[in-house]
């Protein structure tokens, strides 16, 4: 099985790299985008057979080490 793990900052957070990838599209004239905010994404190939057993590991990978969960969100995907 593979786990996707998406990972962005939560609302509210200041984003500084979003800010800065913005600024700089606005300086190469792309002037349509109205916000950017960066986040991370972890894929893994995972040993594991059941799908519930593989999201609930993934859920405490996430909360113990791959997300702050202070400021940051996180969104994992299951494939088979």
């Amino acid at each position: 099985m593979k786990a996707i793990v998406n990972i962005s900052l939560k609302a509210g957070v200041l984003d500084s790299q979003g800010k800065a990838v913005h600024h700089a599209l606005d300086a190469l004239k792309f002037e349509g985008v109205e916000d950017v905010r960066v986040g991370k994404q972890i894929v893994m190939q995972l040993n594991a057979t059941d799908e519930a057993a593989a999201r609930s590991e993934v859920t405490e990978m996430c909360e113990s080490l791959l997300a702050n969960t202070v400021i940051e969100d996180y969104e994992i995907e299951i494939i088979s």
